[in-house]
């Protein structure tokens, strides 16, 4: 089945280190989209940089935008204004959304703009050197703490909950069904409000190699499953109404 999805949606199979979740992702998020909607025709993917942005793109069989670090959700809120009809969908990683991209993120929440972020939360800036990020747990190795991080991590998916997000849930790459059926969820909320998917991978090659023990401990301290899942009014349908009823706002 699997094998037919790729060949339905990738233009290549994208190729990750070795023990990477990515390519686990981009199953789990083609497999929700196949059982969803069947194509991809109405979807625009955005990402920005690290190893995570390079999920949709170039990769996936429809328009995606590959953007500056940390500006995904803004260029994802402009699209989604532009076309209210399309799915918008922003899959970038812990470095790009929580940490350059934070203040876009929080705000995105609060204003319960109408796209999907999925992140992919692989615990420090895997691409550019194992630095240590805002979801790194406290007391792990990276590249730029290497005597132990004395920082404490973000709860990313709490975070964008007590912003005002519509959903937010977290899960990980060995959460097959459970990540599936939330990306699913996260899709159709997405058209209404702010929906939100933190996925924990962490980076077999700047990470785990280091900080199995830290790993572990992140593991307890962070609980998975739905932190948040209400109805409450989108942002860009604000603007349209208030375009009807008001042209000057064009």
């Amino acid at each position: 089945m699997i094998k037919e999805i790729h060949e339905k949606f990738l233009r290549v199979v994208p190729k990750f280190c070795l023990g990477c979740g990515n390519e686990k992702i981009v199953d789990s998020v083609l497999s929700a989209i196949n059982d969803l909607y069947g194509n991809t025709d109405d979807f625009v993917f955005l990402s920005g940089i690290g190893c995570a942005a390079w999920i949709p793109s170039p990769h996936f069989k429809a328009d995606t935008i590959h953007t500056t670090h940390g500006r995904p959700i803004t260029f994802a809120t402009g699209v989604k204004i532009a076309n209210p009809n399309l799915k918008v969908v922003v899959i970038s990683g812990d470095g790009d959304l929580a940490g350059i991209g934070g203040n876009h993120l929080i705000h995105a929440a609060r204003r319960n703009v109408e796209i999907t972020t999925i992140c992919v939360n692989n615990l420090v800036y895997g691409m550019t050197g194992g630095q240590y990020s805002p979801t790194t747990p406290a007391g792990a190795i990276t590249s730029t703490t290497s005597a132990g991080n004395m920082e404490y991590s973000f709860d990313l998916a709490r975070l964008v909950a007590s912003a005002g997000a519509s959903y937010a849930a977290r899960w990980s790459t060995s959460h097959k069904s459970q990540l599936e059926n939330s990306i699913k969820k996260a899709f159709e909320k997405g058209q209404r409000g702010f929906a939100f998917v933190e996925i924990i991978s962490p980076c077999t090659t700047q990470f785990t190699r280091r900080n199995l023990k830290a790993f572990n401990l992140a593991r307890k301290d962070q609980n998975l499953g739905e932190f948040i899942d209400i109805e409450r009014e989108g942002f860009v349908k604000k603007i349209w109404e208030g375009m009807k009823e008001n042209p000057s706002m064009r």
